[in-house]
């Protein structure tokens, strides 16, 4: 057996590596690289601040950026997405009006934040209000961004969610999924 597959064998018998090697994230290129998953329910502080998920936190230390997201929900961006993210919008076109309201409304509500010590992130009362956060919120794991919700909102979208999921798996398959 070469030398790397001792990393994959263990007694002539497969394994994976740990899915903390994929989840965990790539700190040695100094990119967040996590994968946030999950649902969790917290609250909005008298000071507009909301604690992030333990398991988020390592993804966001070297810092985020809240902004506007669809459907009235917040985005939260590690500071590498968020670059991602901007290049991507600018590769849009100034020409077009809805590419200019779309800019504006990302980049204008946005704001760059780091977590305090108890892994809580201010929320500005301008994204509050777009977001309709006064107190209970469900902050959920989307892939490469976090998402946060008014809690009533996000059981609404979560069961329409949850119905179409159901049924998508047709059209996914189309795309190879």
């Amino acid at each position: 057996m070469d030398e790397s597959g001792a990393k994959w064998r263990t007694r002539g018998r497969p394994t994976l590596p740990s899915t903390s090697a994929f989840i965990g994230g790539d700190r040695c290129r100094g990119r967040s690289d996590q994968v946030f998953l999950g649902e969790y329910q917290h609250n909005v502080d008298e000071k507009g601040r909301v604690v992030m998920p333990s398991k988020f936190r390592d993804g966001l230390e070297k810092g985020l950026v809240v902004t506007k997201g669809q459907e009235h929900c917040l985005y939260v961006f590690p500071l590498d997405r968020w670059e991602e993210e901007v290049a991507k919008v600018r590769r849009l076109p100034r020409t077009s009006g809805p590419n200019r309201n779309y800019a504006r409304a990302f980049f204008g509500g946005a704001a760059d934040q780091q977590m305090d010590k108890q892994g809580r992130v201010q929320v500005p009362q301008a994204l509050r209000a777009y977001a309709h956060l006064d107190k209970d919120v469900v902050v959920v794991g989307v892939a490469d961004r976090v998402e946060i919700w008014d809690a009533t909102e996000w059981a609404a979208l979560s069961d329409k969610a949850d119905e179409f999921y159901a049924d998508i798996q047709e059209a996914l398959s189309e795309e190879g999924i």
